[in-house]
């Protein structure tokens, strides 16, 4: 790779950005790591989306510079390594890509994941997770209507795989086993589905709901059955997220709760104004970009939680969230990024999710803008 590649490169970014415009060049290239460099771009560091995250669960403002962040050092190449070196670092360290550093700071080469494997996906994390996840799957889909008329929502296809077939293997490959699956609406359907899927090394228990019990109403059921943390999941929600991460941090914080949270970035129509006494203006802001944390709909659980839930009636996870939070149990957060999050709950969400994971444009012939 020629140097005038290596310094047009679109991973590389400057230590003077924030780590909001990182977030958003992350999800645009659709990688976890960007190349930090100083105004003469010389390499600095390596910055990824476990540092971003990080800096959000400190409460530090997103627009932050890059160069103000305390980043965690990172494991780089020399252009003195081998080519064998390089290899077993990055199976080493799981990373989508290696800068190759000389001795005057300069990147001189960067070695993808498919330049020296010829894989797409990068290697299951060593991080074994072997935690029970419960489905919630008992939703009409009223949204997402004719669809849903035929088939649940579950078995809405979303790539090659079923919506509900993509959740499950992203906690099969952390290492988790036991699924409970909450179904209500079509139930037979799912269930008849999910046994042909149905391998030696997965359980999936079914749990049955004769009426509707909200997002967190059929855990009552499981009072008995899950004595261990656990992972609460919708069925319409997707995560490019490495779930082992949700759950070490869920625990090294002795949680009783932990949500995930997916950034959503909003830009208004109008300039902004704020006011001080007498009515005087204070501000001007033109048509400023707000950041938002919203709900993702993925769980990570303490068992005695179950008990709190009533028996046979309506409630939903916020529910029991806020009863946790008004007793001063630990409610933790855990975020990921604006594009790390997909959900196919209703219509222009689901397009959008199928053109990304098929590439497709044009899906159904609906024309949807670029973001």
């Amino acid at each position: 790779m020629s140097s005038k590649i290596i310094l047009e490169h679109e991973l590389f970014i400057s230590e003077k950005q924030t780590l909001l415009f990182a977030l958003k060049l992350m999800d645009k290239l659709g990688k976890k790591l960007l190349i930090v460099v100083d105004q003469n771009a010389k390499y600095l560091t390596l910055l990824s989306i476990g540092d971003v995250q990080r800096a959000i669960i400190n409460d530090v403002d997103l627009n932050s510079s890059i160069e103000s962040t305390v980043l965690e050092s990172k494991l780089v190449a020399s252009d003195v390594d081998s080519i064998q070196k390089i290899k077993k670092m990055m199976v080493k360290i799981r990373c989508e890509f290696m800068p190759v550093i000389d001795s005057e700071a300069n990147v001189v080469k960067i070695y993808f994941w498919t330049d020296l494997f010829g894989k797409l996906q990068l290697p299951v994390t060593n991080s074994r997770v072997d935690a029970p996840v419960v489905l919630m799957a008992g939703g009409q889909g009223t949204r997402l209507k004719p669809i849903s008329n035929v088939l649940p929502k579950p078995l809405i296809p979303v790539g090659d795989k079923t919506i509900i077939e993509s959740i499950m293997s992203q906690f099969s490959d952390i290492g988790c086993k036991h699924f409970y699956v909450s179904v209500n609406y079509k139930k037979d359907l799912i269930e008849h589905f999910l046994n042909q899927l149905v391998t030696p090394s997965i359980n999936i228990r079914y749990v049955y709901e004769e009426k509707p019990l909200g997002t967190a109403g059929a855990l009552a059921f499981l009072k008995d059955e899950i004595n261990q943390t656990f992972f609460l999941s919708n069925c319409d929600i997707l995560l490019q997220q490495d779930l082992s991460q949700l759950y070490d941090f869920h625990k090294s914080n002795n949680n009783e709760i932990t949500l995930v949270s997916a950034l959503k970035h909003h830009r208004l129509s109008y300039g902004t104004i704020t006011t001080k006494e007498d009515g005087l203006l204070d501000s001007l802001n033109e048509k400023p970009e707000l950041t938002f944390k919203i709900n993702a709909g993925v769980y990570v659980l303490e068992p005695h939680l179950l008990k709190e839930i009533p028996n046979n009636t309506f409630y939903h996870i916020t529910d029991l969230i806020n009863t946790v939070k008004e007793r001063g149990g630990r409610v933790g957060v855990f975020p990921v990024s604006e594009k790390s999050w997909f959900d196919i709950g209703e219509w222009p969400e689901y397009i959008k999710t199928v053109r990304h994971f098929n590439g497709d444009e044009n899906f159904l012939g609906l024309e949807l803008p670029h973001d």
